[in-house]
């Protein structure tokens, strides 16, 4: 099990032109040049210390990693637009971020959770947003993202993780988006986990929240950090 180590939290404040001002957390590997990145998204309850576990086991893994507090302070759980609204996010991130002496621009990458794994698609689904942006992301990882009426036309290779027991995301919805014999577009590597509910990477007590089952699963969590490590390794490659 994954712990928050008990320090500050640090937010960088980063260039937007949101209505609120973008803050992320940085975290960075200690060795000195250029290193492929990750920028991280967080579900529609906004940010929170699991996000900073996030960033830090990217690092560890030799990623310099971003994670934005794209909400601010409010919550979007009932809103249909939040998620775009990170993906938009997302891409002010990836243009502060390429600026950066520490990271090779042509090897940035993008994860996000549930609302944030939705915005994660949205970023990098043919003709939403990337087009239109000068820098781009090179993968996508989408931890139990919403794929209902997705044609699943990404651009880059992406990677989706989510359990059959979800009843927010379902699976299924997932499942018939990467079937769909007319989907065009990049790889998606669908990983559906027997037994697991939404959220299944977050430590704590099975809950409720908003109506849908939450519940901690430390298998499906210590399988899908291998195969995130395995693909970043993969698809944007190591220092």
């Amino acid at each position: 099990m994954i712990q928050v180590a008990a320090h500050r939290i640090d937010l960088t404040p980063l260039p937007s032109q949101s209505t609120h001002p973008l803050m992320a957390y940085l975290a960075r590997p200690d060795e000195p040049g250029r290193h492929p990145a990750v920028i991280e998204m967080h579900g529609c309850g906004g940010f929170g210390p699991l996000d900073v576990v996030v960033a830090d086991v990217l690092k560890s893994f030799g990623y310099v990693a971003l994670a934005l507090a794209s909400l601010g302070d409010d919550v979007a759980c009932n809103s249909p637009d939040g998620g775009l609204a990170e993906a938009f996010d997302a891409y002010a991130a990836l243009d502060w971020l390429v600026q950066q002496s520490y990271v090779d621009p042509d090897r940035v990458g993008l994860i996000g959770f549930s609302m944030g794994g939705g915005a994660a698609l949205d970023a990098v689904t043919s003709g939403v947003i990337e087009s239109k942006k000068p820098h781009r992301f090179r993968t996508a990882i989408a931890y139990y993202p919403w794929c209902k009426n997705r044609d699943g036309s990404t651009t880059v290779p992406t990677l989706i993780l989510i359990g059959d027991q979800d009843d927010w995301t379902s699976a299924s919805w997932c499942q018939q988006m990467v079937a769909d014999p007319d989907r065009k577009g990049s790889p998606i590597d669908l990983v559906v986990y027997p037994g697991a509910w939404h959220s299944f990477n977050y430590p704590g007590p099975p809950r409720q929240y908003l109506g849908h089952h939450i519940e901690y699963d430390p298998t499906a969590t210590a399988d899908a950090w291998s195969r995130v490590r395995h693909f970043l390794h993969e698809t944007l490659g190591s220092r």
